[in-house]
């Protein structure tokens, strides 16, 4: 199992936060979840709906992050990829949705 961080790091203010974003995925929600805790991310910043409505059950699951939580899940064991990369790992999870195996 592997947890992912991509290198969007797009500026943006959400909420009362400044700060260029990234996305942080993993192989399952669980795993993902758990990470997520393990740095300090609320289970409420836990992105699972589509936001197109479109797609049920969702693959775009993840949580958006700082550059400062980027740099800590990256020392925490997240693996560093592209948003190419990530684009891919979204749409390999959608397929296998799609085929039943996820």
């Amino acid at each position: 199992m592997t947890v992912f961080v991509d290198d969007f790091r797009v500026p943006a203010r959400v909420g009362g936060t400044s700060g260029r974003w990234s996305h942080l995925t993993a192989d399952t929600k669980e795993e993902l979840l758990a990470f997520a805790e393990r740095i300090g991310l609320k289970r409420a910043w836990f992105q699972e709906k589509c936001k197109y409505g479109k797609c049920d059950p969702c693959p775009h699951w993840h949580f958006d992050v700082t550059d400062s939580k980027r740099t800590e899940a990256i020392a925490t064991g997240a693996r560093q990829v592209s948003l190419a990369d990530f684009g891919a790992l979204i749409s390999a999870r959608r397929k296998a949705m799609r085929e039943g195996a996820a």
